[in-house]
Order: structure tokens, then C-alpha cells, then sequence
């Protein structure tokens, strides 16, 4: 006990409260450009990052793929319009006759030397905002107004926040004072050749198939702004993939995973169902 090689009791304390959000297998990532190298030189000076690009490109993965390369926890949180500030930072719970303090997200990763992931920012409420300000300038704090205490971040807390440009309405676009904090990467689908690779890998379907379904994603996004929001992503190309290897026909496949999700009114169905035709 206590010998030259003991960790330091605040080291274990931060091992264990995170012992549940490390990354222990490294996750597929294919790069688009210099996104690696900017996320390092970012994670040396702890700088917060903003993740710009459409829904299903592999934004969360990327972060993933980080996280476990530089070693660190990740604690994700998937915004929402219920999202609080309070969900974020933490709340007072009954516990038998007294009361117990619970960080939220936020708190656990700042106090811990985690790094907080905040994915599609933009969907949570305003005052989220609010609260990440101070995190992500040179301050690296905030304050717990239920608690009373005013947190600053351990040396090896970074903050991520990513939402998709071209699909948020002007309501809920990112203000400049947020925007000025962080040091922004974006993301676009990956060229077709490439992302083709990557839905061979995720899903085990062949190469040819890959290619095949990258087309209809293609097609797809072709079709946004004429009644569809977003094409299919690479997500979603992965999941018709999925279900093909699992047995399922490709055009079947294809109205299940795509087709289905992406619309509801019948034209635009038959838009789809006519890309998936000429794709298979």
C-alpha cells in the first residue's frame, strides 16, 4: 500500500466515475480529409470543437473513433427539445431522509476529465447554450446554481458539439456568440468509392452491393429539397446493408431501411421506390 507505483486518490476517483464510458475496442473510422490531425492539435491545447455536416455521416463516429485514440472517456448526449440546462449539469435526488446530489452529463464529464459530446446541440433548449459558455472559453467553468459551487474543468475535459447545418430552421441555428468559442470541422458523406468501403465493412454485405446501395444514397439526396429533407445516409445504407446480410431481399431491404423512414406521402414513396428500382 502506497508505494512509489499507487495512483493518486483523486486519479482513482476520476478512473472510477468514468470506468463506464471508455472505449475499449476501436471503432471503424474512414477519414475524409485532415480531420484527425485537427482533432489532435485541437485535444492538445483542450480546444472545443463543433462538428458541422448532414445527419448520418459519421460525426458520432468520428468522436468515437478519437476518443479511443487518444485514450479518453466519452459521455454522449443526444440533444432533444426537453433537454435542460438542469439535465446537463445535475440535480438534488431523495434518497431515505436526506438528499444526494447527481451530476448530470456535463458535470460528471467537466469534474472527471471526460469529453462531452453534445450531439445535434442545436435541439435542446436555449438556456443549454447558456451553460456551455463558460465551459468552452478560456474560463473552463460553470456554475451549479442548485448545488451552490462553481466547477472548473479538469485539465483533461474537452467539449464537442456537432448539429447538422442544413437542416436546422433559423430557430434553431447556432448563435455567433456560441459559434465564436470553438474551433468548427465539417463533414460531408464520404465520395462514393470510399463510402462504399465503409458500408461493406459495417454490414458484411459484398463489395458490388456496397456499391449498389452508396447509388441509391446517391439518388436520394438528389431528391432533397423536392419534398425530401434528407437523403439517406450513410447510416441507413449501413442498416439496408444489415438486413441483406441477415437474408433479407435488396428492394425489401432498401423500403425498409430508406424508403420508409425518409417519407410518408405516397409521391414521394414512389420517388424513392423508382431510385431503389433503378439501383437493383
Amino acid at each position: 500500500m502506497g508505494g512509489h507505483d499507487a495512483m493518486p486518490l483523486d486519479t482513482l476517483m476520476n478512473d472510477a466515475a468514468l470506468s463506464g464510458y471508455r472505449i475499449n475496442r476501436e471503432p471503424h473510422y474512414r477519414a475524409q480529409g485532415d480531420e484527425i490531425a485537427v482533432f489532435e492539435a485541437a485535444w492538445q491545447r483542450r480546444m472545443p470543437l463543433l462538428l458541422k455536416g448532414p445527419t448520418g455521416c459519421g460525426k458520432t463516429r468520428f468522436v468515437e473513433h478519437m476518443a479511443w485514440r487518444i485514450g479518453r472517456p466519452l459521455i454522449t448526449v443526444s440533444c432533444h427539445e426537453d433537454l435542460t440546462a438542469g439535465d446537463l449539469a445535475g440535480r438534488w435526488l431523495l434518497e431515505d431522509d436526506s438528499t444526494r446530489w447527481q451530476d448530470g452529463p456535463l458535470t460528471l464529464a467537466a469534474r472527471h476529465g471526460a469529453i462531452c459530446y453534445l450531439d445535434e446541440v442545436v435541439e435542446a433548449r436555449q438556456d443549454t447554450t447558456v451553460l456551455i459558455h463558460p465551459l468552452a472559453d478560456t474560463r473552463r467553468q460553470f456554475t451549479l446554481d442548485r448545488k451552490g459551487e462553481v466547477l472548473t474543468a479538469h485539465p483533461d475535459f474537452m467539449l464537442i458539439v456537432s448539429y447538422n447545418p442544413g437542416y436546422q430552421s433559423l430557430s434553431k441555428d447556432l448563435k455567433t456568440s456560441t459559434r465564436q468559442r470553438f474551433a468548427a470541422i465539417d463533414f460531408d458523406y464520404l465520395p462514393p468509392q470510399q463510402e462504399a468501403e465503409v458500408v461493406a465493412a459495417e454490414s458484411g454485405v459484398s463489395p458490388d452491393m456496397a456499391q449498389r446501395l452508396v447509388a441509391l444514397g446517391t439518388r436520394t439526396r438528389r431528391l432533397r429539397g423536392q419534398g425530401l429533407e434528407e437523403g439517406a445516409s450513410t447510416r441507413m445504407l449501413i442498416h439496408a446493408g444489415g438486413l441483406i446480410t441477415g437474408g433479407i431481399k435488396p428492394m425489401l431491404a432498401c423500403r425498409t431501411a430508406i424508403a420508409a423512414p425518409l417519407a410518408d406521402g405516397d409521391e414521394l414513396r414512389m420517388a424513392l421506390q423508382q431510385a431503389i428500382e433503378a439501383s437493383f
